[in-house]
């Protein structure tokens, strides 16, 4: 028994040590990113093949930015990301208010599978549901502008925002909020000088994190849509339809830079503490 007390512990499970672990995650790697690296590549290609490289040109980003229909389709994109990010970030703020400060009881559990439930049904599900939902209330209301736009894509993002807000507030000590109480503070009072001073850094990063989803959505916006709002995504899905020239390639680029600099920002803001 003293021989056996005096070996060293089992060191840990580490799945880098597996049989073949560093070949499959360089395989999925490279799978996931050289199409996008030969997307980028090619959209700073002078001629008009997407598959012949005909030497180094900013032709095509020149092109897309002097484009009337891609400025209008980019415009209503940025216009109804932030519209819906807005909403569903004000949405997502009270729902995780209202599921975290207060002391665990039944049903709660519903509650945030409820608030998370776009997150598991299928975004085609989603959208379906939405274009009967939405098809009805333009009969009856005879109206067919962006607000259906605007508010199927809150609904679809408000537990992308709801996921950093919530965490935020779960990391949150209550110490200084029962200090404010203590000291006669009113609860506007003690959320406004107290939590929501607090809460910033996940209000800011739920509303970027669903700003993007919103800007890149495609799925939800071509069944939502009515007739001449296409949004950047749709217009480069119809032109793909169509002919395939750099200039996708380039509004794509344009697409992935403008996401990277929001997810980094996102990363960012969620690693701040105060």
């Amino acid at each position: 028994m003293a021989e056996l007390s005096r070996r060293a512990p089992p060191s840990p499970f580490d799945v880098r040590r597996l049989p073949g672990f560093a070949f499959v995650a360089m395989f999925t790697f490279f799978a996931l990113y050289l199409p996008i690296v030969v997307l980028v590549f090619y959209a700073f290609n002078a001629g008009e093949s997407v598959a012949v490289w005909e030497g180094f040109s900013l032709r095509w980003f020149k092109s897309a930015w002097s484009n009337e229909v891609v400025q209008e389709a980019a415009l209503r994109s940025f216009l109804i990301a932030t519209l819906a990010a807005a909403i569903a970030t004000v949405a997502a703020t009270l729902a995780a208010l209202a599921t975290t400060r207060t002391p665990p009881y039944r049903g709660l559990t519903f509650k945030y599978a409820f608030i998370n439930q776009p997150l598991m049904v299928p975004e085609i599900v989603t959208a379906v549901a939405l274009l009967i939902v939405f098809s009805r209330i333009k009969v009856w209301t005879g109206y067919s502008g962006l607000g259906y736009l605007v508010l199927a894509h809150a609904a679809f993002c408000i537990p992308f925002a709801y996921l950093p807000i919530r965490a935020r507030l779960e990391a949150m000590d209550l110490t200084l909020e029962k200090a404010a109480a203590d000291l006669y503070a009113t609860p506007w009072q003690a959320f406004r000088r107290v939590t929501l001073p607090l809460l910033r850094p996940g209000i800011i990063a739920g509303f970027m994190l669903a700003f993007v989803i919103s800007l890149d959505d495609v799925v939800i916006t071509e069944f939502v849509k009515s007739g001449g709002q296409d949004t950047l995504p749709t217009y480069m899905l119809g032109q793909l339809r169509r002919i395939v020239t750099p200039e996708i390639n380039a509004i794509a680029t344009v697409f992935l830079a403008i996401s990277v600099v929001i997810v980094t920002a996102f990363f960012l803001i969620t690693r701040r503490r105060e």
